[in-house]
């Protein structure tokens, strides 16, 4: 058994563990549990019967669905990992993708006095030293967050976000034990090592320990404000820097319409096709210029102002593309627009992680098909959000591992895509895009661009003839010293090792009961000692004990369908 240190370092920890291994037995994952020799961790009543009612609930439910349900129940960090994981169909198939979307991160709201102390405690004030009104009714509360709208002593108008009293100390328990659970699956199911599950958990911590310093979304919502300063047809609310630190956030209170609000919109004379326009130019742009985007830009999230401004709203997660992701996705843009099959098979087949094992012959023929699908319709029916995940899960299949941004991206296109369509239906995703990317190619290969990228080569190439002898030098130094050395790893033996512990475990169990029994009996024979009905006390607790160690023992072999 992996050991676990960070989880023993309190009673609460430990009891949160065998709550989640629980959990998991109680929604039908019972088989990993035991896979990960967890058994130990499950309360006794649960390691011993099942409810039959339980058992026939879970039979009528997918195992998708038993996933979305047992991640609800486990509260906000299980939510959190959901919504990541609904993200990813590089790692989940579809029915898996379709039910974790469901997980709404909602969460019924924290008493105001609690707010009020967890502000007055950030700021060693009073509430009324800060803001000359505060509505005690949140505008929303999520499972980390709640938002109260507000005003400052300047008359200000604002939206004060508050993290929720006590939630770091939770998910930090939960994130310490998810990072336990990836390093047994590391250990015990070496099949699943190529989605790397320890590093699925180092993001996961990262990402939510960033969500939760609301410091850092401030310094994002400035970049974002940067980024458009000057464009008339986005709105990015002001921080309030005075009165934000890691625990609270506070924003210019936007008034605006939510973008899934047609009546309205309609109502008060919005043009619905110049918002799909503005709405989408603000994405293309934040993702092919900016290589920074919004992703979570569902109807929520997004309010119209007057002028047909766009207003994002909530930036705890963000995509971020490095220059040279930027370059690939512009390359399989070009290649979509251009209906250029080509640059879109050397993508697939040499960007990401291939590993060895892959079919490159099948790969290339799946994706030609999938390409050939596309080929003959019109620009104007080709949703490209969809597409983008439509590659991912091809890619799945053939286990290439992608750039988590680049699947943060594909959610984010299928939710403007999808909204742009609501607003418009004549909507074209791939026209609003076009002007966009024969812009950026065209500054690609200017002159001055080119200039730029051949200094940068060179650069790099002379650090690396620089640094060639030197390093030549020092292998040959080790090699002579006999410095040398290679490092072997055995992979695949753990689990063999796992069921090598497990038999001999039950032969010792078995060597107790019979010894047991055994001694049981001489002392039967013998006669003496203290009696009980006419039988040594000695003799009776002997067979009663050595009888229910036989009786866990037959159950733990007949819950593993082992005979």
């Amino acid at each position: 058994m992996l050991g676990l240190p960070r989880i023993g370092r309190n009673v609460r920890s430990a009891r949160r563990f065998r709550t989640i291994i629980t959990a998991l037995v109680r929604y039908g994952f019972g088989q990993l549990v035991e896979e990960l020799d967890l058994n130990a961790y499950l309360e006794l009543g649960q390691r011993l019967f099942r409810s039959k009612s339980d058992r026939e609930k879970m039979v009528r439910l997918t195992a998708p669905q038993r996933l979305r349900l047992v991640l609800e129940e486990l509260g906000p960090t299980f939510i959190k990992l959901g919504q990541i994981l609904s993200t990813r169909p590089d790692l989940l198939p579809e029915d898996y993708i379709n039910q974790l979307s469901k997980l709404q991160d909602l969460a019924p709201s924290v008493p105001f006095r609690e707010i009020r102390r967890e502000i007055e405690d950030e700021f060693e004030t009073t509430l009324g030293d800060i803001f000359s009104r505060i509505d005690e009714t949140p505008l929303a509360a999520a499972s980390i967050a709640q938002v109260h709208r507000a005003t400052l002593k300047d008359g200000s108008s604002v939206a004060v976000k508050v993290r929720r009293p006590g939630i770091r100390r939770i998910i930090e328990t939960d994130l310490d034990i998810l990072n336990t659970l990836a390093q047994l699956i590391d250990k015990h199911l070496p099949s699943l090592a190529i989605y790397d599950p320890c590093g699925i958990a180092r993001e996961f911590r990262q990402t939510l320990t960033r969500e939760m310093d609301f410091r850092r979304e401030g310094m994002t919502i400035e970049r974002f404000a940067e980024n458009f300063k000057g464009d008339e047809t986005v709105m990015v609310p002001q921080v309030h820097w005075d009165y934000t630190c890691a625990r609270v956030l506070v924003l210019d209170y936007v008034d605006g319409i939510k973008v899934s609000d047609l009546d309205k919109l309609t109502a008060l004379g919005y043009d619905l096709k110049q918002i799909a326009r503005n709405g989408s130019n603000a994405l293309i742009r934040q993702v092919l210029e900016f290589g920074l985007f919004h992703a979570d830009p569902h109807p929520g999230n997004i309010f119209i102002l007057p002028g047909h401004r766009i207003c994002f709203v909530d930036y705890g997660m963000v995509g971020h593309l490095l220059e040279e992701q930027k370059n690939q996705l512009l390359d399989l843009l070009d290649a979509i627009v251009e209906k250029d099959p080509e640059p879109i098979i050397s993508m697939l087949v040499y960007s990401g992680d291939l590993s060895d094992e892959v079919n490159l012959k099948n790969l290339k023929r799946d994706i030609s098909d999938f390409i050939e699908h596309y080929y003959e319709l019109p620009l104007q029916q080709i949703h490209v959000g969809q597409m983008m995940f439509q590659f991912l899960e091809l890619q799945s299949r053939y286990r290439i591992r992608f750039p988590v941004d680049l699947t943060l991206l594909a959610k984010s296109l299928v939710t403007i895509e999808g909204l742009g369509r609501r607003l418009d239906p004549d909507f074209d995703m791939v026209a609003r895009l076009k002007p966009f990317v024969e812009e950026l190619i065209r500054e690609r290969l200017s002159p001055i661009t080119l200039s730029k990228e051949m200094f940068r080569t060179a650069k790099n190439y002379g650090a690396l003839l620089r640094n060639l002898p030197k390093d030549l030098r020092e292998f040959m130094n080790r090699v002579n010293h006999n410095k040398f050395k290679m490092a072997l790893e055995h992979r695949g033996l753990e689990k063999l090792i796992s069921e090598f512990d497990k038999s001999s475990n039950r032969i010792s169990f078995s060597l107790v009961i019979s010894a047991l029994i055994i001694g049981s009996s001489l002392i039967m024979l013998i006669e003496r000692g203290p009696q009980l009905f006419g039988f040594p006390i000695l003799g009776l607790l002997g067979y009663s004990i050595a009888g229910v160690l036989g009786l866990w023992l037959a159950i733990g072999i007949l819950r593993s369908g082992r005979l």
